[in-house]
């Protein structure tokens, strides 16, 4: 969260009793999704927000600790990232999904020729399986953020690239939320052409960067 107004949005949400699912992108968007909740639960989220806008923490972090989930702190951290980390390797093998680990974050890499069709936003069937095995790691490991990343190659313009690097990422965070996670632990943004992994002058290239990313960090 980088704006005083988002905590205020949030807020309105968490007193409402809804829960946010958070939706941002380069220009700044945030669209909401709610689902049902407790009036308990809504009034400890509202506490945590607050105390985000105060102190700059991530607003989801605020929400889910405010809501009772608790936090991870010293050496569990890196413990309980060791464990899901291991079950997502051992569910995601020989799925086409790389499993990268940046300090105590986990990255899904998940290239579009498996997730999705040509110039498609919708999950491939076939790529329904992969998706259910890591929502079902997620929902044993609830002490987690997911951050839901969407990139493209450099064909078409640069508006259409953010747009289709939107939905795909929205697609992907709808499915895993569809099946368990709670919404209030995502975050999702397109990053269109902008952050490319290989270069884009061959096919290989810009089909190593078209892709989605999901990003598992610990809730601190």
């Amino acid at each position: 969260m980088k704006k005083p107004i988002l905590i205020v949005a949030a807020t309105a949400l968490a007193l409402s009793g809804c829960t946010p699912t958070w939706l941002n992108n380069d220009a700044g968007d945030l669209r909401n999704s709610v689902k049902g909740g407790a009036a308990g639960a809504a009034a400890g989220a509202f506490a945590g927000l607050v105390y985000a806008s105060v102190a700059n923490k991530d607003a989801r972090s605020a929400a889910l600790i405010g809501a009772g989930l608790g936090a991870l702190t010293g050496a569990g951290v890196g413990a309980y990232m060791d464990k899901q980390e291991a079950e997502l390797r051992a569910g995601l093998a020989d799925s086409g999904v790389t499993v990268t680990r940046q300090g105590d974050n986990i990255i899904l890499n998940m290239p579009s020729n498996i997730t999705f069709g040509v110039d498609q936003d919708q999950v491939q069937p076939q790529f329904h399986k992969v998706l259910t095995s890591v929502a079902t790691v997620l929902q044993r490991y609830p002490k987690t953020l997911v951050d839901v990343y969407g990139h493209t190659d450099s064909s078409g313009s640069e508006q259409y690239n953010m747009d289709l690097s939107n939905r795909r990422a929205m697609s992907v965070a709808n499915y895993v939320s569809g099946v368990g996670v709670d919404p209030r632990r995502i975050y999702v943004t397109g990053y269109g052409e902008s952050q490319p992994i290989a270069t884009n002058s061959t096919e290989a290239g810009k089909a190593a960067n078209r892709r989605v990313e999901i990003q598992i960090a610990p809730l601190t």
